[in-house]
């Protein structure tokens, strides 16, 4: 009896033990083969991968091959699949699409022609007479003494005014300063002085004053014109800046004129005002590169010195002319 009980004890553990699998005990060694020829077996939803027509890919990149039409331009733009697995047609399809590259550069060259580009402050949304201004008046070169004095007279108003405000009243402005008459204005007294009420009685007594000194400088340099653009060599400052943000609010030149015209008794003539009176003067040219009038304006200025030279060169064959005359009579 004990034999038998202990014979029956041992024999369940002569038995091999089940490993343990990813399914944990509950994996059974018979289940082994089973799973090995279920194994064999792919599972349904990867038979249709090495069935997919991988094969028919090569048929359009051969036919590109043959031949570069309109077909191959429709086999570009299809999936990057093929364009990977079929790199014969992938070089072939780059050389059909140079013509097309070329098409492409052609239209951005022809394309028409935008908006013009102004400077930065002129945006879509300004007053046009301000636009106007910067498209005729503003860095264009002027050498005529009551245009000078006028343009001179409105950049000490922009202490008080914006320039739309100004140029809107500047009808006015001639107006009542006489067309900007240096000797007619010098001549005004306090009562028709304080009469005017369109600006501050300080700026009013300064434009008075101003125009009594500007007839001394007249006398002094032949015109105020002659006087402002030796400042400068008689040539436009040209700047070239890209961005609003690098056109300054004054400069040495201004501040020299400043402080040279102070000495003669100009007022309300600071650096500032100066450096304003330039720009709308043309002596500073501060179009921003960008802006399409900074090449015009200097084209403009060029226009006026070669005219500027001619005109002083026929003055001195008269002035030759008329001394030869002279000494023939003697």
């Amino acid at each position: 009896m004990a034999m038998s009980v202990a014979s029956k004890l041992q024999s369940p553990t002569c038995e091999p033990r089940a490993v343990l699998g990813p399914g944990g005990n509950r994996v059974r060694v018979l289940e082994g083969p089973k799973r090995k020829d279920d194994g064999a077996k792919k599972p349904p939803q990867q038979r249709p991968r090495p069935r997919k027509p991988v094969p028919e890919l090569p048929e359009p990149v051969v036919r590109s091959d043959v031949s570069v039409d309109s077909t191959c331009s429709s086999d570009t733009s299809s999936s990057g699949y093929s364009a990977k697995t079929a790199s014969p047609g992938k070089i072939v399809r780059r050389k059909s699409l140079r013509p097309a590259k070329v098409a492409s550069d052609d239209a951005e060259v022809a394309k028409p022609a935008g908006p013009l580009k102004r400077c930065d402050w002129i945006t879509p949304h300004a007053d046009p007479i301000y636009t106007c201004f910067h498209d005729e008046e503003w860095g264009v070169p002027v050498y005529d003494d009551k245009k000078l004095f006028e343009l001179l007279v409105l950049s000490q108003a922009l202490a008080e005014l914006s320039w739309p405000e100004i140029l809107r009243k500047r009808d006015i402005f001639r107006k009542l300063f006489d067309n900007f008459d240096p000797s007619s204005i010098a001549k005004f007294d306090e009562k028709k002085l304080l009469s005017l009420k369109v600006l501050s009685e300080q700026k009013l007594r300064a434009i008075e004053e101003n125009a009594k000194q500007m007839l001394k400088v007249q006398q002094e340099f032949g015109s105020f014109s002659n006087y402002c653009w030796s400042f400068v060599n008689h040539k436009p400052v040209r700047n070239g800046f890209r961005y609003a943000r690098q056109v300054p609010v004054k400069s040495p030149k201004a501040e020299a004129i400043s402080k040279d015209l102070m000495k003669r008794g100009f007022r309300c003539v600071g650096p500032s005002v100066i450096y304003s009176f330039m720009q709308v003067a043309g002596i500073v040219n501060d179009h921003l590169a960008t802006c399409y009038r900074f090449k015009e304006c200097n084209a403009n200025a060029k226009a006026d010195s070669k005219h500027k030279i001619e005109k002083k060169t026929g003055e001195d064959d008269t002035k030759l002319t008329e001394a030869m005359k002279i000494g023939d009579q003697k």
